[in-house]
């Protein structure tokens, strides 16, 4: 549609890490490594980064793959995190990257029965390529975003700019699809202090049998509701200083080692803990984790709750805003009156793409009606109780100055910062050591790229 520099940074961890093992070694100018696309700078760009992002591409239903620009997305961005680890004035974040490969690492380690396994599943040798893969994507993404950051800074577009935008390229704007903009107030259902005391009476029980002479492990293992632990005995390794949620953290870190602490109360339940070992600001801990998971009673309860500040809301003795604000625990909204953000950041989301559950309680009503309460489930498939109001309906129709100017200044504000990272690029080529592979000798790439080439 629109001639631009696509500014396509890696998708992240679950999307290219895991087909092919990644190279750690930063080459040295000239240096050619079999497997490599291209060489920019210090920075390389390997084949299977180019495939990965092809493959990525078809699963999302792109039809024309054209193998060259997806190359030449990568160099791109590889250029950007090369010139970003020279700006003294990006801030250098490889400790924090570090530890948050290590993080991740250990998420990952949670959703297998062991070690082995998850680097087999991934095809990795060893646990330190893996991180180092982790490692190597996380900085990429971190450094690529900062450094185009840095160079638009400062864009911006004029009302006249988005009209000449909007003129120029009218014919190939799409059509906007059926859209709703929607509000919520979300409440995660009380439990009663009797549920509470049994939650943690359990868990008192579980601390006095493993300190009679059951192992934790063992425990763990058969009482344990966390899914990424239970199965390795509640076993959490390398975990780093402000990883975890703040009650499970502040426990862990004062008990010594192979101490278990008495319940602890967190977002997701009751769990007791044991620091297996510390050091530093990396910790191994051991826990086992009750899971808060309300009754019928316990959901019916928060509904009747919910329903009523619906009928002070209709009332008008109460704004939505006002409830949002006072009552919801979406703390994604609730500063916001509530409004669910789409996609693209907007208050605006495609109707056809509205998850089910609130698909269904929606039909039939209109704009500045509400729902009923219901239960549904948040992103860590926690119960929780909603109301949502309907705000706008927008139908399906031609995108138009007069009825979307704000996503239309955001297109022409897109094109003007690629423009600027285009010409960034541009003026980094001839200064800048390049070097690709042979077989990409018959691609016409946008920029100037081709200075040598790797001999096959």
């Amino acid at each position: 549609m629109i001639n631009k520099l696509k500014i396509t940074f890696l998708f992240g961890i679950f999307i290219m890490l895991f087909a092919t093992n990644t190279m750690n070694a930063q080459l040295k100018q000239g240096d050619l490594v079999d497997g490599i696309a291209a060489v920019i700078g210090d920075e390389i760009v390997l084949e299977s980064d180019v495939n990965e992002q092809m493959n990525y591409a078809k699963q999302q239903g792109a039809s024309n793959i054209d193998k060259c620009e997806f190359l030449e997305n990568l160099l791109n961005n590889k250029l950007l995190v090369y010139e970003a680890k020279k700006d003294t004035l990006i801030e250098n974040r490889s400790a924090q990257i570090k530890e948050g490969a290590n993080a991740k690492y250990q998420q990952l380690l949670s959703q297998f029965p062991d070690e082995k396994a998850m680097l087999t599943a991934y095809k990795f040798r060893n646990g330190y390529e893996m991180k180092n893969a982790i490692e190597k994507i996380d900085a990429d993404q971190y450094y690529g975003q900062a450094k185009y950051q840095r160079v638009t800074d400062k864009a911006d577009v004029t009302p006249n700019e988005v009209t000449d935008f909007y003129s120029l390229y009218k014919a190939q704007l799409p059509e906007i699809k059926d859209e709703v903009s929607l509000s919520q107030i979300m409440m995660y259902p009380k439990l009663t202090e009797a549920h509470k005391d049994d939650l943690i009476n359990r868990l008192k029980k579980i601390k006095k049998d493993i300190e009679g002479g059951e192992t934790f492990e063992s425990q763990a293992r058969i009482y344990s509701e966390d899914p990424g632990s239970a199965s390795t005995g509640g076993l959490m390794k390398n975990i780093t200083k402000g990883q975890m949620v703040k009650p499970f953290e502040a426990a862990a870190l004062n008990l010594q080692e192979g101490e278990i602490s008495e319940p602890v109360e967190s977002e997701f339940g009751y769990h007791i803990i044991q620091l297996v070992k510390k050091s530093g600001k990396v910790y191994d801990a051991r826990h086992i984790l009750l899971m808060a998971t309300p009754t019928d009673a316990e959901i019916k309860t928060a509904k009747v709750k919910l329903d009523s500040i619906r009928g002070l809301i209709n009332d008008g003795k109460l704004t939505f805003k006002d409830a949002a604000f006072k009552f919801s625990d979406d703390k994604r909204t609730k500063f916001n009156a509530g409004v669910i953000p789409g996609s693209d950041g907007s208050n605006k989301i495609e109707r056809e793409t509205v998850p089910g559950t609130i698909s269904y309680e929606l039909a039939g009503l209109n704009k500045g009606d509400i729902t009923t309460a219901f239960d549904d489930e948040d992103e860590r498939k926690r119960k929780v109780v909603k109301i949502v109001k309907v705000e706008d309906v927008i139908p399906a129709h031609q995108i138009t100055l007069e009825t979307d100017y704000d996503r239309i200044k955001q297109m022409a504000l897109n094109k003007k910062r690629n423009e600027m990272v285009e010409k960034f690029v541009n003026s980094k080529l001839p200064i800048t050591f390049i070097s690709i592979d042979g077989r990409y000798d018959s691609c016409n790439f946008k920029g100037s790229w081709k200075k040598d080439s790797i001999k096959k």
